[in-house]
């Protein structure tokens, strides 16, 4: 039992080594210039995300994870939302722009628009840096993205735990996503990942095979609420979250 669990440690590793990785790192640069290039002749962003979700399901491909998903019947088409969702693994951005058909942008540290291609791409994209350093600035981003749903009719895709969980309990939300949505007067969109973290642990450079499943729960209105209501509404959707995390059968 012992050795048919270190082989199939072992396997994992060597196709992370010798098939995934190096495919992440080639399909990244190469799709971050045709995404380039789509730019050129579109200035809203929508067209660079299409070729995103290429490059997202190349990589669940490659790397053998397969996706399912519950509850997309809950969307609106062509509707704008707040989409939060819980955050446990490097894996969790490709498996929502694989598998949620919304034309969205995301808040993300700033550090990553520091990467080499993809960083540009991510600029012309229309997704937005978030200097944690710096709360001030923070603010200044989360109402840039409130203006960019309103003005450009698309989603935001957020984090509210502020980054990935080591443990896979989700820690306290932030309050950016209830900001965010009430600024912009859309709802927002709770959804649970389940099985990310398995796929690629964090503090791990292995990306092992497996099912991830995306679970898209109840829009949560944010019509007629102020500011001062953000506090209890981050609560509701953490709660939404925790719920589809808990009830989850494999």
């Amino acid at each position: 039992m012992v050795s048919l669990y270190v082989y199939t440690k072992s396997m994992a590793f060597l196709r992370a080594l010798l098939l995934t990785d190096p495919y992440i790192v080639v399909s990244t640069i190469f799709f971050a210039i045709v995404s380039f290039f789509v730019s050129l002749f579109d200035s809203v962003g929508n067209a660079q995300i299409e070729v995103a979700r290429i490059w997202a399901r190349g990589i669940l491909f490659v790397a053998g994870v397969g996706v399912t998903t519950e509850g997309l019947e809950k969307l609106q088409p062509g509707g704008s939302y707040v989409i939060a969702s819980n955050h446990a693994s490097y894996m969790d951005t490709p498996v929502i722009l694989s598998s949620v058909p919304l034309q969205f942008r995301f808040l993300a540290k700033s550090t990553l628009f520091k990467i080499p291609f993809m960083g540009s791409h991510l600029k012309r994209a229309g997704h937005i840096p978030v200097p944690r350093e710096d709360p001030r600035a923070a603010v200044k981003s989360m109402i840039q993205a409130a203006t960019n749903i309103r003005e450009k009719g698309i989603s935001m895709l957020i984090f509210p735990e502020g980054g990935r969980t080591p443990d896979g309990e989700l820690k306290p939300f932030k309050e950016g996503v209830a900001y965010i949505a009430i600024k912009a007067g859309v709802p927002i969109l709770p959804v649970a990942l389940i099985g990310t973290r398995a796929v690629v642990p964090i503090h791990s450079g292995i990306v092992k095979p497996g099912k991830v499943m995306v679970r898209v729960g109840e829009p949560i209105s944010t019509a007629n609420l102020t500011l001062k209501d953000r506090e209890r509404i981050t609560e509701e959707v953490r709660q939404q979250i925790v719920s589809m995390l808990a009830t989850y059968t494999d």
